[in-house]
């Protein structure tokens, strides 16, 4: 029986903390939502807020939006984690990205922090087909994307869950990095191939240029802050190096990783890809 903590489970409401959080509560673990809209509230863009949200907590899962690549991330981690010292907190557990240079750099001031600390670093998301910016092409039926030629290894996120659980409630992952991918690589063209078989649905794909895809961006009024990051992906994360699969699920968990076949067929039950109806969100 693990013992009763206080957690407090940053961007709670997103995808993978929504997760984490449901996962706690069901463990019988004290959890604090870290969010805007939470009491006490959460908001990294103030901090004045920290002090309050990390009141009483022992735990801390840390997770940056919109990524820890961005410039202004190392020195919100360094004054988050600071001010975790300070309330008494004993171990964090950082959500990074796997390969993104620029993220080590928050890894390295977990590390030297002082905490127990966990880092989790995940290939790109199987949801963000589902949950994220890619949802709405593949509601419309055409998905064009640059770098086709990239192999992903796609991770999901219940999977990445429920190793952030396990590093939160167990020792044993103190002072671990974990690199976490799905069992295989796909292309976007794969991908695109694998949703239209499990949704019966005629969803095209079009190889494009990094150029083109910046322009049908700018289309959409996108702020600068997200096309840098969405030009940074692109560049920086989706190269050869970084298809590499690692058992790391395996390794923590005891069991094989969830595959992307696995993933889309469990997404077309609830909806989620039906061009009107339940489940567009």
């Amino acid at each position: 029986m693990t013992k009763k903590q206080n957690i407090l489970v940053l961007g709670g409401k997103g995808k993978t903390g929504s997760r984490v959080a449901g996962s706690l509560l069901k463990k019988g673990q004290s959890v604090r939502i870290g969010s805007r809209s939470e009491e006490p509230s959460f908001d990294w863009e103030d901090q004045t807020t920290w002090a309050g949200a990390l009141e009483g907590m022992d735990k801390v899962y840390i997770t940056f939006q919109p990524d820890l690549a961005v410039p202004r991330a190392s020195e919100a981690i360094e004054g988050f984690t600071r001010q975790a010292v300070k309330s008494g907190v004993q171990k964090v557990v950082l959500l990074s990205g796997k390969g993104e240079k620029e993220a080590e750099k928050c890894e390295r001031i977990v590390m030297n922090s002082g905490l127990d600390w966990t880092v989790v670093r995940a290939s790109w998301f199987n949801q963000n087909f589902s949950e994220s910016f890619f949802l709405d092409p593949i509601l419309a039926g055409h998905v064009a994307l640059p770098k086709n030629d990239t192999l992903v290894p796609y991770v999901d996120a219940n999977d990445i869950a429920d190793v952030v659980v396990a590093a939160l409630l167990n020792d044993k992952h103190n002072n671990e990095i974990y690199e976490l991918t799905g069992p295989r690589t796909l292309t976007f063209s794969d991908v695109v191939r694998e949703i239209s078989a499990a949704t019966g649905r005629e969803i095209q794909f079009t190889p494009i240029s990094m150029e083109e895809y910046n322009v049908i961006m700018q289309e959409f009024n996108l702020p600068d802050g997200y096309l840098w990051l969405i030009n940074y992906l692109f560049e920086e994360v989706l190269v050869e190096s970084n298809s590499v699969i690692t058992n790391d699920i395996e390794k923590v968990l005891g069991r094989k990783p969830t595959d992307f076949t696995e993933y889309a067929n469990a997404a077309v039950k609830t909806g989620v890809w039906n061009p009107v109806g339940v489940g567009h969100y």
